[in-house]
């Protein structure tokens, strides 16, 4: 990408409408507040975990910018199966690829990348970076690619991350540790699409929001 085509990208996303966006993500929220299970589909991945009473927030535009995203958490022990990203993951200087997580009641007990040996060192830091502290869904219809900067990353337009480690305050699984890895998985249909269920509806579907009252949140309903 040139440096002019990234001037413009920079500047559509950091001054996109975010007060329209604030707007159409409270209906997601409300679904996410009123939740149990949740189901995450797509190619090497299967995973089901609980978000029942975990506060869902709004990622507005008001502490980061680019923004985009609703975050909870799942219950602590409940994650079950395997997740495989699709996007490159920046931790202390070193670069993961192909991370793939495997989950019994929680906790991590298989975990490979393209640096396996460095990518256990990591998850292995304290007791909870084995267990998960945030599930977001992203929605930024500008941003499209993952570029290794996570604020950026973390908002891809049908994007989700699942992150080992600790848990915010404000939507608090009780997990604590030195650890906070956003990882990212693409689920629009040039990544390998995927699905998100929750409670057995069928919410998002190769990056798209199905509902009616979420489709707003589709990216040319943002723009």
């Amino acid at each position: 990408m040139s440096t002019e085509a990234f001037e413009n990208f920079y500047f559509d996303v950091c001054t996109m409408n975010y007060p329209k966006m604030a707007k159409a993500m409270v209906p997601l929220q409300k679904r996410m507040k009123r939740a149990n299970s949740v189901h995450i589909k797509s190619p090497g991945t299967d995973l089901r975990f609980s978000i029942k009473g975990i506060p869902a927030l709004l990622a507005e535009g008001k502490r980061n910018i680019p923004d985009g995203e609703v975050f909870t958490a799942p219950v602590k022990n409940s994650v079950q199966g395997f997740l495989q990203y699709n996007t490159p993951t920046l931790y202390s200087g070193t670069k993961f690829e192909n991370v793939r997580l495997e989950f019994k009641d929680g906790k991590i007990i298989k975990a490979t990348a393209n640096n396996t040996r460095r990518l256990n060192e990591i998850l292995d830091t304290d007791p909870g970076a084995r267990y998960i502290g945030e599930f977001s869904l992203g929605f930024n219809p500008y941003i499209l690619d993952p570029m290794c900067d996570i604020l950026f990353d973390e908002k891809i337009a049908g994007s989700l991350h699942f992150t080992p480690g600790q848990a915010y305050k404000t939507a608090d699984n009780g997990n604590r540790s030195a650890v906070h890895w956003d990882m990212v998985l693409i689920q629009r249909p040039e990544w390998g699409g995927g699905e998100v269920w929750f409670d057995g509806e069928l919410i998002r579907k190769n990056g798209l929001f199905l509902p009616r009252d979420l489709q707003s949140l589709n990216p040319k309903n943002l723009k």
